[in-house]
């Protein structure tokens, strides 16, 4: 990197999800003075005709938006890490599918984490990440053809959902940084989307590594974050207005010093962090119209540290 690093933020669409519009959404960021959005996945993304996503990208930019990412949100891309080849076909069918929409959308980036481990089949998890690191070869040629920057991993919290420990983020990095060197014509190089809210707590509830240790681990790949408040034992997450940093670990600026402090091993110089909350219980007609003041109280704090 040779540029003094610029923090942008952003917020991840998952909390409007079957609840309000992107039209709500997008009015909301204007007038926050949020430009980046990176897009949560729901079900019916895979299905959607072009021309859907043609329009919504024009929605974002009648607002002075940008749809700068894409993301999964359900843990659907999962199938590299299954012992079952149907599961590998439709995670490579429906990975194909999601660059296509990001590239409609106009996005720079697209990612998931990388799949689980089932808990009763443990052993199977070295095999997992060799068919993940296996299988992610034609995402990344295809992501390529389509016009993208990266494919984002999200580094995870438990050893079931690589990579979280340090080691597994290098090694997972390394080798798929190795296909790209080797093919950097035809393919996008690997990034983490990282989470402020994600740390190593072992079976006891011990914690190992902190947030700050693994967003440290992942510097070198780091591309884009995520954005949230947790716990100390990481159980659940939440966002940064008054209440919920007073109850919560998670110090922004703490992690804006990190940033700056270590941006000479970051890939990139311009790093958008996007706020990932789910927002108030979805599907109540108690909580569903506490969204919007949840998210313009988290908005604003985020962005009077990393906007300051």
């Amino acid at each position: 990197m040779t540029e003094p690093l610029k923090i942008s933020l952003g917020i991840k669409s998952d909390p409007i999800e079957y609840r309000y519009t992107y039209e709500w959404l997008f009015r909301i960021l204007a007038d926050e003075g949020v430009k980046y959005v990176q897009m949560g996945t729901f079900f019916e993304i895979y299905q959607l005709p072009d021309q859907w996503f043609v329009d919504l990208r024009k929605q974002a930019e009648d607002h002075g938006l940008q749809i700068s990412s894409m993301f999964t949100a359900h843990r659907e891309l999962g199938g590299f890490f299954r012992e079952e080849p149907a599961f590998s076909e439709v995670a490579h069918n429906n990975f194909a599918r999601l660059i296509e929409v990001g590239s409609l959308l106009g996005a720079a980036q697209v990612g998931s984490n990388p799949g689980a481990v089932m808990r009763d089949t443990m052993d199977y998890k070295d095999t997992g990440m060799e068919n993940y690191i296996k299988h992610m070869n034609t995402p990344m040629t295809h992501a390529k053809h389509q016009g993208l920057d990266y494919l984002t991993i999200e580094p995870m919290s438990c050893l079931a959902e690589p990579p979280t420990l340090p080691d597994e983020m290098r090694y997972m990095a390394e080798a798929l940084m190795a296909y790209h060197h080797a093919h950097p014509e035809h393919t996008v190089p690997i990034g983490f989307c990282g989470d402020i809210s994600h740390g190593y707590a072992n079976c006891d509830g011990n914690v190992i590594h902190s947030p700050q240790d693994l967003i440290l681990a992942s510097l070198p790949w780091l591309t884009e974050l995520h954005l949230k408040n947790t716990d100390a034992r990481f159980e659940s997450t939440f966002g940064f207005d008054a209440q919920e940093r007073e109850r919560g670990i998670i110090n922004l600026k703490e992690f804006k010093a990190l940033l700056v402090d270590n941006q000479d091993q970051l890939p990139v110089d311009h790093l958008i962090a996007y706020l990932e909350i789910g927002g108030p219980k979805t599907g109540r007609d108690y909580s569903d119209a506490q969204l919007e003041s949840a998210l313009r109280d988290s908005l604003q704090h985020c962005k009077e540290v990393f906007e300051a």
